[in-house]
């Protein structure tokens, strides 16, 4: 078993969702972050103007006041069977990619136990 997470764009949170839904894992976990990459802030500002995620009218005054500002994003997590790892990450990758700077990271990490509450399953039935 598996745990993916994956740093996301705002906008793409729900064609994210009803992808892997579509691949058999509806259940997922999603939480607002605030990040950056290596990328210089105003590049990346400049990027999110146009793709219309940060809106205008407060971006001038905080890339003023601030050098390195955080930029709001998704972070999903979800839990995977080994055999599905590639397929999930493929899909996050294809709903994701737009080429550009901040399209997001996926981090695959080892998951030894799962046990859901109300039944006592365990492993991958418990996802």
């Amino acid at each position: 078993m598996k745990e993916i997470m994956a740093i996301i764009r705002m906008n793409m949170v729900n064609r994210t969702k009803e992808a892997i839904a579509k691949e058999g894992y509806p259940g997922i976990t999603c939480r607002r972050v605030f990040g950056r990459g290596k990328k210089k802030l105003e590049d990346t500002l400049t990027e999110e103007i146009l793709q219309g995620e940060v809106e205008v009218c407060h971006i001038l005054g905080e890339t003023l006041s601030e050098n390195h500002r955080l930029l709001p994003k998704r972070l999903i997590t979800l839990m995977v069977k080994d055999a599905d790892v590639s397929r999930i990450v493929e899909t996050i990758i294809d709903v994701n990619q737009t080429g550009n700077f901040g399209d997001g990271k996926i981090f695959v990490l080892p998951l030894d136990e799962v046990i859901r509450i109300r039944t006592g399953e365990l492993g991958e039935e418990a996802i």
